[in-house]
């Protein structure tokens, strides 16, 4: 078989995982310290271990390869660094489950070293599984310098920056009131919380004051805190209070004293402007506590259970100690009032329960000096976002950010490099844990049981990834990166950590540019979610149409920023796209020779010029789009070359020079037709890289992969050309509608006349309207046209008789049934409509559904009649 033969249907299953294979095989992903070459460098965002490839990693990953496969084409020492993140908390819990599930054991049944070992164990397992789905995408990562974050180099990197920023006074150990989750165990930071309305209520409480009648009336959303009630505080200036101020009242239930204070704080409009204050289980309280000395009482076990402060109430789960709290109150007349009241609740990103504020020994990272350093580099352009929109979120954060609790209570992660001494109780910061104490000599000493939050290590990934803290020439050419790609829901959580990181230790922003993804909805726009059971396997549709049309989906018709819609339909159309290309590739390479085919300038016709014209536009387009990021810009771009240019006109115009006895022109008109489909394969590989690089390995004389060629260059415009041939698709197009309209079949060649002051220049291309307008005879008319019917454009009219084409009774007969099978429909649609059991308890999508067919129905019974009275009157 010839090297340019295809197989007659386009089967992504017949290539893809071949393609890929001969990619890795032939080392096209490497990149290489390389001086000769500017480089352009991408570190994916690692995915964690325990997950698989969903929608947003789609629409990310191939975001990304776009970006790579195109500076690879354009001559750039082009680097993908890809990894995965060993997600403390997720994974933790992913392995407990795991143990629990085949051994029955939990984690207070095992020791670390015990559960270090599984989590290893699990990691070789099953980490790799989304490594392998990223690969069926298309991912063009270098994966010879694949990395995980707690590998060896890795975790140097994160001792390294943890000891001097301790060194440096910005790492610390302190008791600070802190977001616990009791479901996993563990510290939070702030941006490890979602918050989410919840529908609960406002109980509103009656505090008696010590030695008076009088009563406080204070409202709280959560009636079990008061246990760790410690004062009461109101606003200084408010005068109904005044006389309050320096008193005492007593906790219902418990009777504790409590101060009453006065703190400008307190806002006294809201509720009755008398304030609980409970230093231990809420951030604003705790920071009254601060200031007034006051006493902080926590009331809760780890596991969120009433502790033994909690008296009679000991022992409850919070949620059940609320409602026996609610019960007592009433029982004793304490309980004013219950409203119901939408609120907002911090929940835990992972597992998605209810925090609870907690006071804690932890380790923070004092945030004011390096969110400085991260705001003032956006200021100065050292990085830009992608739209530049997002940049508020960025600056929002750092400037109301906080301290970074980033001390976990897990044994999944980089064990914090702090050391104690058991025989005088020295804390040492090492990298390397000391042989013996610095302060006593003794030699018990033991590590710190904590360790670091997940984001500490993804925040050094740009330059943990390429070798620091060693000096590597990877970390010299490399960095800082080009690009990072993320979504932005993690722009408070990893874009802001990284670019502190960065600038801390290497003293330059860690990327260029931000280009923030949308997030992938379902087609009705909604937010993909377990509970709605609306999301959609990336590996199924692969599976199903292959990787080129799920990515062409995910990418075509997007702007910038913005969200996108995973429809079925469009990755259909994304198919059949490609299945136009396959075919339009089939036809001409079944043509060829294996043999170069040149093109000789002088022998241009029209059509080649303003194919050539269009090709050059196009390729100016797409790359002035790809360097704006504007990706989806940039693939619509290429699909309305190819299909429309290409495809419907230029490979329907060339048929008659293809299936010509004259080998000059025959031969010509296959070089351009050759020359325009590579520049398409390579505009169009980055978007579509499996089946571009197929056809390019059928290609005439080609030993190359597609993957390593050059993008190509812009080329010669003819404007006289296509301000022609222009005119010409204007009037085809025209000519066409018009038969449609009259439902004249491609069959029945008709005549056209032309006039005005273009008409001779028109006719000279009579065989572009014998090809796409099924037009046998085209003349100059000399005389009155009768009853032609007219196509005016500028500078030429053409008429066609198109009563000599029509058998106007069989055409009257024809739409008259027509006519009827739409009456019968608008009935059937009006029936239903005004039946008020089907409006009552159908769907209202289906209603909806239903009315549009009606609308639609409708307005073909206009048309049909108005078809139906010309008729009539050329048979009168």
């Amino acid at each position: 078989m010839e090297k340019h033969i295809m197989d007659k249907t386009y089967d992504p299953h017949q290539f893809e995982d071949r393609i890929y294979a001969m990619w890795m095989e032939s080392g096209d992903f490497n990149a290489e310290v390389n001086p000769d070459k500017k480089p352009f460098t991408i570190v994916l965002p690692p995915p964690n271990i325990t997950g698989s490839l969903h929608e947003g990693h789609a629409l990310n990953h191939t975001m990304q390869d776009i970006l790579i496969r195109y500076k690879r084409m354009k001559g750039f020492e082009a680097l993908w660094l890809p990894g995965t993140d060993h997600a403390s908390i997720a994974t933790e819990v992913k392995i407990l489950d795991k143990i629990r599930r085949e051994e029955g054991r939990n984690k207070e049944d095992l020791t670390r070293e015990e559960f270090l070992e599984k989590a290893w164990q699990w990691k070789e397992e099953y980490g790799g599984t989304i490594v392998n789905q990223m690969k069926k995408l298309g991912n063009s990562c270098d994966w010879r310098r694949e990395r995980f974050t707690m590998d060896e180099g890795c975790s140097k990197a994160v001792v390294e920056v943890f000891v001097k920023l301790f060194n440096e006074g910005l790492i610390y150990r302190g008791t600070r009131l802190i977001n616990w989750c009791s479901d996993c165990g563990t510290s939070l930071s702030d941006a490890e919380v979602e918050h989410e309305d919840v529908q609960g209520a406002f109980y509103s409480i009656s505090y008696p004051i010590e030695g008076s009648q009088e009563k406080l009336i204070i409202a709280t959303t959560r009636p079990e805190t008061m246990l760790g009630d410690t004062a009461i505080a109101v606003h200084p200036q408010d005068s109904r209070y005044e006389n309050l101020i320096g008193k005492y009242a007593l906790l219902p239930l418990v009777g504790r004293r409590l101060p009453i204070i006065a703190d400008e704080y307190v806002d006294r409009e809201l509720g009755t402007g008398a304030l609980k204050v409970t230093p231990a289980h809420d951030p604003n309280d705790y920071e009254i506590g601060k200031r007034h000395n006051l006493e902080s009482i926590n009331i809760f076990t780890p596991k969120a259970l009433i502790n033994e402060e909690g008296g009679n109430y000991a022992g409850l789960d919070r949620f059940l100690a609320r409602k026996k709290i609610v019960e007592d109150l009433k029982e004793q007349g304490y309980l004013v009032e219950v409203k119901n009241h939408n609120h907002s609740v911090g929940h835990c990103y992972r597992c998605h329960q209810p925090i609870e504020p907690r006071e804690s020994l932890q380790w923070f990272v004092q945030m004011d000096s390096m969110a400085k350093l991260a705001l003032e580099s956006v200021e100065k352009g050292e990085m830009e976002f992608v739209p530049e929109r997002f940049v508020k979120i960025y600056d929002h954060w750092l400037e109301n950010i906080k301290d970074w609790c980033i001390s976990r209570q897990l044994w999944w992660g980089h064990r914090i490099p702090a050391y104690y001494c058991e025989d005088c109780g020295e804390m040492m910061v090492s990298r390397e844990m000391p042989l013996s104490c610095e302060k006593c000599g003794g030699g018990h000493i033991h590590q710190d049981e904590d360790v670091l939050d997940t984001w500490f290590s993804s925040a050094l990934w740009p330059f943990s990834t390429l070798g620091w803290p060693d000096a590597t020439p990877e970390m010299d050419y490399f960095y800082p990166t080009d690009v990072l790609v993320t979504g932005y829901d993690i722009i408070f959580f990893w874009v802001v950590r990284m670019m502190f990181s960065g600038l801390k230790q290497i003293g330059v922003a860690p990327f260029h540019h931000t280009l923030i993804n949308g997030i992938v909805r379902d087609a009705r726009g909604r937010k993909i979610s377990k509970s709605l059971n609306n999301g959609t396997d990336p590996l199924e549709i692969i599976e199903e149409y292959g990787a080129d049309a799920l990515r062409f989906m995910l990418i075509s018709g997007t702007s910038v920023g913005s969200d996108t819609r995973f429809m079925i339909e469009k990755v259909e159309a994304a198919r059949n796209f490609a299945n136009k290309l396959w075919n339009a590739s089939r036809f001409l390479l079944g043509s060829l020779e294996d043999k170069s085919y040149p093109i000789d300038e002088q022998a241009l016709d029209l059509a080649d010029k303003w194919i050539l014209s269009k090709l050059s536009q196009t390729t100016q387009g797409v790359e002035k789009s790809l360097e704006r990021y504007e990706l989806g810009q940039a693939a619509d771009r290429v699909v309305d070359f190819v299909w429309n240019d290409y495809c419907d006109w230029f490979i329907e115009l060339s048929k008659e020079a293809l299936y010509s006895e004259n080998m000059d022109k025959k031969e010509g008109k296959q070089g351009v037709l050759l020359f325009v489909l590579e520049e398409i394969l390579q505009l169009l590989h980055p978007f579509m890289p499996f089946i571009t690089e197929e056809i390019w390995q059928h290609l005439p004389q080609r030993k190359s992969h597609l993957i390593k060629s050059t993008w190509p260059q812009v080329g010669s415009n003819y404007p006289q050309e296509e301000e022609l041939m222009g005119l010409l698709q204007e009037a085809i197009t025209r000519i066409r509608n018009l038969r449609a309209e009259m439902d004249i079949p491609p069959s029945k060649k008709g005549r056209v006349f032309l006039q005005g002051p273009r008409a001779q220049e028109v006719l000279a291309y009579g065989s572009y309207f014998k090809a796409l307008a099924s037009s046998e005879e085209l003349s100059i008319a000399r005389e009155d046209v009768g009853d032609a019917s007219p196509i005016l454009l500028d500078g030429l009219s053409l008429y066609l008789p198109l009563d000599e084409l029509i058998d106007h009774e069989k055409e009257f007969q024809r739409l008259k049934k027509d006519l009827e099978k739409v009456q019968s429909e608008i009935k059937r649609g009006r029936g239903k409509l005004d039946n008020p059991g089907f409006i009552g308890k159908a769907p209202a999508e289906l209603v909806e559904k239903e009315e549009e067919k009606l609308q639609s129905f409708l307005r073909l019974e206009e048309e049909l009649h108005g078809k139906i009275k010309l008729i009539k009157e050329k048979i009168q």
